[in-house]
């Protein structure tokens, strides 16, 4: 997983991403200015930085000039687009406003990470491996032959673990925002899943929701 540097000076919100990010696996460091981000950055490598725009001491925007090079998301309450705009024009990544889900921050961490090739292209737990990039898993050594919605199913449950999904989530992330069908679809794969991979202690129903890949 990544290492990454929070730089947001509320320190209730810096915590929270925080957990969240450690909870899929990420390691996390917090700073709470501008100054105290550009330090650490001086002193260690970092896979991505997650910046807020109005800090203490020197604001986002300077930072970012400071550490170019380095992935970057910009979080910020700055809603307009000339904001916006400005921070994809000095070369960010992504921009995301607050309040935002955290589920939201993650889909967008794990994006940016797999476009700057930060995020590894393997995933392993127990017996089974994931090659994300060939599309291809293996129980025990062994490749097990699954179908595109399956592996898509599994990979949100792994860019994800830990986090409890509905139905519904899981249908947007693995389908896709125009997909017509019933839910029910979710738990027929998540069983096919369970069955091929061995993961029955591992996939949990989740009561009246969904699912969590535990981890």
């Amino acid at each position: 997983m990544a290492t990454i540097l929070i730089v947001e000076d509320e320190v209730s919100i810096n915590e929270l991403i925080k957990r969240n990010l450690q909870s899929v696996g990420h390691t996390c460091i917090s700073v709470f200015d501008g100054r105290a981000a550009i330090h650490e950055l001086a002193q260690q490598e970092v896979d991505l930085v997650l910046l807020d725009i109005m800090l203490p001491e020197i604001d986002g925007y300077e930072v970012f000039q400071q550490i170019q090079g380095i992935p970057t998301i910009f979080l910020t309450a700055r809603s307009n687009l000339s904001d916006k705009v400005k921070g994809l024009t000095l070369g960010a990544d992504d921009y995301l406003v607050k309040p935002f889900e955290m589920l939201e921050l993650l889909a967008r961490v794990d994006a940016v990470l797999r476009r700057t090739k930060k995020e590894s292209k393997n995933f392993k737990l127990d017996g089974i491996k994931i090659d994300f990039e060939s599309r291809q898993v293996f129980l025990n050594e062994h490749p097990v032959e699954c179908t595109p919605k399956e592996f898509d199913l599994l990979e949100v449950l792994v860019n994800n673990r830990n986090i409890a999904l509905s139905r519904d989530r899981l249908l947007e992330l693995a389908w896709g925002y125009d997909y017509v069908g019933d839910t029910r679809t979710v738990d027929v794969h998540i069983q096919k899943l369970r069955k091929k991979l061995d993961m029955e202690s591992r996939i949990k129903t989740v009561y009246k929701m969904g699912y969590r890949l535990e981890v």
